[in-house]
């Protein structure tokens, strides 16, 4: 794998991460497009670990709070009524659907879900699913009214991030809007639920970047250095997002989804690109 290609990807993977556009799908994109050569779920899962560094520096005060009161909580039964312990289990709970399926269907992930035609589709269809999600949620539902069930339903709707072209925020965010969660506390959950599963996939992933059965092979400096760069960028994404989710709706990134999912069909129909 070239420097060039490096650095790319990994611009890529910060500016995505985090917006309901799917990282991994464009990943998957970019590669194939510039490179005629997807760079692998190895590499992406192990760049991801740049951007979830962001997210543990951006929430290391909530972070703290949580694991404070979730371990205060477990030897002290008098301190489990508030917030930030049920957070915990409710982090935990949440984690467990993705990484079993992850776990179960690591082949098919790596390879046959990688494919551009269900990329390109997942990209336009799940787009209907955000426009649909914030017309029907009423977003009256604050960080206080969050539920084991609603950490759970929003955890098996990370588990369609499995698919390149989904969008982990945005299956999560989706599924916590139809909770009627308010937008942006659904986000902040996202953002939390995300840290064990990717920083998970990311260290299991890491021997076989530099060896992998599918894609490309990155050395352990191109790894450090594309972690940094979409540790940085991933960063600013964030404060960005929380931003922009305070006033505005997700079905705007649809706008930018379905242009590029017919953009990619058209270019698989021409030859141009190879599924």
């Amino acid at each position: 794998m070239g420097w060039l290609q490096v650095i790319v990807l990994s611009i890529v993977q910060g500016l995505t991460e985090f917006l309901p556009v799917s990282s991994s799908g464009h990943l998957r994109i970019v590669s194939e497009l510039f490179w005629e050569e997807d760079a692998g779920a190895s590499f992406t899962a192990v760049v991801q670990l740049g951007t979830e560094l962001a997210v543990l520096v951006f929430f290391a005060k909530d972070i703290w709070l949580i694991l404070t009161a979730w371990f205060a909580g477990l030897f002290d039964k008098n301190r489990r009524d508030n917030l930030n312990y049920r957070m915990g289990w409710m982090v935990i709970a949440g984690t467990i659907p993705v990484g079993v399926l992850g776990f179960l269907f690591q082949d098919a992930i790596r390879d046959a879900l990688r494919n551009l035609w269900i990329t390109a589709s997942v990209l336009i269809l799940f787009s209907f699913v955000f426009i649909w999600a914030e017309r029907a949620g009423s977003k009256k539902r604050g960080s206080e009214e969050l539920t084991m069930t609603d950490a759970l339903v929003m955890g098996f709707a990370q588990c369609l991030s499995l698919i390149p072209g989904v969008s982990r925020s945005g299956g999560t965010v989706s599924a916590g809007l139809f909770l009627n969660l308010d937008r942006e506390v659904a986000t902040r959950f996202s953002f939390l639920l995300a840290i064990p599963a990717v920083l998970a996939s990311g260290l299991f992933s890491l021997p076989d970047a530099f060896n992998p059965d599918a894609g490309q092979a990155a050395s352990g400096l191109q790894l450090l250095i594309g972690t940094g760069v979409a540790f940085v960028i991933g960063y600013v994404s964030i404060a960005w997002l929380l931003k922009f989710v305070g006033n505005h709706s997700f079905a705007w990134f649809a706008a930018w989804r379905i242009p590029v999912g017919l953009l990619v069909m058209l270019l698989l129909s021409l030859g141009v690109m190879s599924a």
